[in-house]
Parts: structure tokens; sequence; C-alpha cells
């Protein structure tokens, strides 16, 4: 069957469109320095998505799960290039088809060699020769900016995970903010408190927060690389600094370090926002107080009495402070509890629902027996001490 001029034409305009949309979203992915929607490459990121939750669905045990998914960053990336690459191959072949009288496997075959070499000797005009020298700049540009890019992504990975390990030794594995408010205060048994670092250690995660939303929307795919440990996240990290800087503003408003604490939570909740907004997710500007927060009144109890275990410090009574704690959380909750579902970052306490059901929320892990305070006269021992909660996969163990 011979395919009419005028359709060959038709086709070949549909193969410039395709080579426009691919190039635009290369550049907009690779070299434009902010947030560039681009439905190629949020089409890849579905894709692969759905791949991965139907991979780790029938697995249960959390640790296996984050081995599965901590190749997920690695194949958005892989597949980006690939639908790119793929995109340009279609589309010069379908322009090199009213060039070509053989039909349209000899675009095809004269197009391939034109996107991996420089030239072809199948070119039978200066038409073809010319397009063909376009395709192959384009194909040898594209695969040098993706990996030109590569080191870009994991310079910013590292800076991002560098304060996340730090922060595990004040707000625990995983982390959650009444864990980091205590342990602060116990100093590791050392019987001196430590809550007056918290000014500096909430200045640093204003930067880090702000570093974070600009890089994490820039480069979107670093969204997805999941921190080294499997216990650990960015999302539950910044989420356990957030909710410790508005429990210290709730319980302690004299004594708080309200300016730091104030600031920090404004970068970490436009954080959370801009990168779940260029994730996808409809999340408002100026949040809805009258929306409330997930957390009951319990858990906000449950954080008290930690706090209390270790003669924290407390101001205001906990039916007093609630209201106050609402009205910071509500937020960044609703941002950060979307991130963490569509990642399936490790279920930490107050960090919202995950995606296989059977994986409850995971308390932080703590040493068998902290050192007291004082000269070990057998005082409790605080967070330094044992604790009992759901492991891993779910299921009650002794921390360690």
């Amino acid at each position: 069957m011979v395919v009419p001029l005028a359709a060959r034409y038709v086709a070949a305009a549909v193969g410039v469109l395709l080579v426009v949309t691919a190039g635009s979203s290369v550049i907009g992915t690779l070299i434009v320095p902010r947030s560039v929607s681009s439905w190629l490459t949020r089409k890849v990121d579905q894709i692969v998505n759905a791949a991965f939750v139907l991979i780790t669905k029938p697995v249960h045990d959390f640790r296996r799960r984050d081995r599965i998914l901590a190749t997920h960053a690695a194949t958005v990336l892989i597949a980006q290039i690939a639908a790119w690459l793929l995109m340009f191959f279609v589309g010069f072949s379908l322009i090199f088809w009213p060039l070509e009288p053989g039909g349209i496997t000899e675009a095809f075959r004269l197009a391939g060699p034109g996107l991996w070499q420089i030239g072809s000797d199948e070119a039978r005009s200066g038409l073809q020769r010319g397009l063909l020298d376009v395709a192959s700049v384009i194909g040898i540009v594209t695969i040098t900016l993706q990996i030109a890019y590569l080191p870009t992504l994991y310079t910013e990975f590292n800076r991002r995970e560098n304060a996340v390990t730090l922060l595990t030794a004040r707000a625990g594995v995983p982390s959650w903010g009444p864990e980091l408010l205590a342990r602060t205060h116990y100093a590791l048994g050392s019987g001196v408190s430590t809550v007056d670092t918290l000014p500096q250690l909430y200045a640093e995660w204003e930067s880090w927060a702000a570093e974070v939303g600009e890089s994490h929307t820039t480069y979107l795919p670093l969204v997805r690389f999941r921190s080294p440990k499997p216990l650990s996240s960015w999302v539950t990290s910044l989420l356990a600094v957030l909710d410790s800087a508005a429990l210290m503003l709730s319980l302690n408003p004299s004594t708080a370090p309200v300016v730091s604490a104030r600031l920090c939570l404004r970068a970490g909740f436009i954080c959370f926002g801009d990168v779940a907004r260029a994730m996808g997710f409809d999340i408002p500007f100026e949040p809805d107080p009258s929306l409330g927060i997930s957390l009951s009144y319990e858990d906000f109890l449950e954080a008290v009495a930690l706090m209390r275990l270790v003669d924290f410090p407390i101001e205001r009574p906990p039916e007093d402070a609630w209201r106050d704690f609402v009205g910071w959380r509500v937020n960044y909750e609703q941002a950060a509890f979307a991130i963490a579902y569509a990642i399936d970052a490790v279920p930490a306490m107050w960090s919202g629902p995950r995606r296989n059901k059977k994986i409850g929320p995971i308390r932080p892990l703590r040493p068998p027996y902290g050192r007291p305070s004082g000269d070990g006269d057998g005082k409790k021992p605080g967070p330094g001490g044992p604790t009992t909660g759901p492991a891993a996969d779910g299921t009650p163990t002794t921390a360690r």
C-alpha cells in the first residue's frame, strides 16, 4: 500500500511536534534552573511509580520494601532518557518519511544511525544529511546533559543526607518530634540539658529546608532518592523538626526560641508545599485551619508524657497547648503526608498513612539502657532507656 505524499507530510508534522516536545522536556528538566512542568517526565514518573507499587504490594516487611524502592529513582532517570531518545527516534523517522522513497521502514532505518552517530552514508540528499546531523547533535547533547545531570543530583543528595544523619542522634531512628525534645533535654544522661542548642538547630534546618525546597523542585527525581539507612528519610526528619518546634511554641511560649522556631516552621511548610505541588499534588498555598489535623489529642498527650518522663520543663497544661499545636501543624501536615505516602517513606510516628496498611508506625529505636542523670542511682532512664514499639515489619519488639 502506497501512502499518499500529503499523508506523509502530515506524519512529518507530527514528527516535528514529537521532537519539539522531547526537546523542550530535556531543556526544562536538565537545563532550566527551576521547576518546569513537563507532561512527558510526569508520565514517565507515573508509569515507573505504578510498576514499583505493583512490585512492592505483596512485600510486608519494610526493610525489604526499602531495598526494592532504593532503585526507584535510578529507574526513573533511565526511563526518562529512554523516553526522550525514543521520541526523538520516532519523530525524526516521521520527518524523514516524505524524503525517503523506500517508505516508512527505510525512514526508521535512516533515523536510527542518525541519533547514535554523526552523519550517515545512507543519506541521499543534502536535506537528509542536514537532518541527520541535527538528529546526531540532539542525541549526543541529550546523553551528555543526562550524564552531567547526575553529579548535580548526588551533590544535592549528599548535602541533604548529611543533616538527616546528624539528626538521628537527637530525634531517634525513625525521627520523631517529641523524641527530639526529650533527647535534647536528656542529653545522653549527662544531667545537663542541651535545650539551649535548639535555636541553632532550628536555624540550621531553616536553611536546610530552603535548600531542599529549591533543589527538589528543580531536580524532581531527588524526591525519590532514599536515605542510605532504611529507617531514615528526609521527609520524616523535616517533619520531626517542625513538630518539635510546634511543641515548643505551644507548650513553652515564654521560654521557647520563638524567632528561630517560627522561621524554621515557615521554611519547612514552604518546602513541603513547593515539593508537593511540583509532584502534582493539589496543596493550597494557604492552609485552611478549620480542616484540623489527623493527630488525636491522645497522640498529643502521649508526646507530653514522653517529655515529662525526662522532666522536660513544660509551662502550659496540654489542654491549653493543644489548640496552638494544631494551629501550627495544620500548615505542613497535608503536604508532608502526601509526599511521605507517594515515596513510601519510613512510617515514622506522626507521619501519616502508607500504601501497605499492615506496616504500622515505627517508634524510634533506643539503646537498651541509657545512663541516668546523676551518679547512676537508679533514676528513670528516659529516652536513652528501654522501650517497646513496632518493629520495621509492624510487629512488637524491644527497641535496640
